[in-house]
């Protein structure tokens, strides 16, 4: 199940592969992500020390659930994958100019989970390319429905 999805990233790169990620979060995190407070519009993730961190991701906290701590909204957070997987990003994001993006903060087995998108950017004229195709197969739904 879904919490917070980026559809900003699909409109600006082209994703060419997908993996899952734990992320290393504090308990308040936890209760605000699950009350439905995170956005991952602007995040991104980079890599530090042969370890991939979440940059940039911003988790409101409860007024009930922070009391005890001092929290930091757009904290750094440090991703969980096995080092396999670690080693064929940083291959691919150093050598052959990909980016890391957060697609989706989403639950599997009582946990939250981050699927990152290894990515190109996409130049102006292939967005608007995007545009026409999703247009198109808009209108061509649209179009079948009224033949039926």
């Amino acid at each position: 199940m879904s919490i917070v999805q980026n559809k900003k990233a699909f409109h600006d790169y082209f994703i060419e592969q997908r993996f899952e990620a734990g992320i290393a979060l504090a308990g308040w995190e936890v209760k605000a992500i699950r009350a439905g407070r995170a956005q991952i519009k602007e995040a991104y993730v980079i890599v530090r020390n042969g370890e991939l961190y979440l940059i940039g991701c911003h988790v409101s906290a409860l007024p009930a659930a922070s009391t005890h701590v001092i929290p930091d909204p757009t904290r750094t957070r440090k991703l969980l994958l096995h080092a396999e997987e670690i080693s064929r990003l940083i291959g691919a994001v150093e050598r052959a100019g990909y980016t890391l993006l957060p697609l989706d903060l989403h639950y599997k087995g009582g946990r939250i989970k981050l699927e990152i998108g290894l990515a190109k950017g996409k130049k102006q004229h292939d967005k608007r390319e995007a545009e026409k195709q999703r247009e198109w197969q808009r209108e061509k739904q649209r179009l079948l429905k009224l033949t039926r």
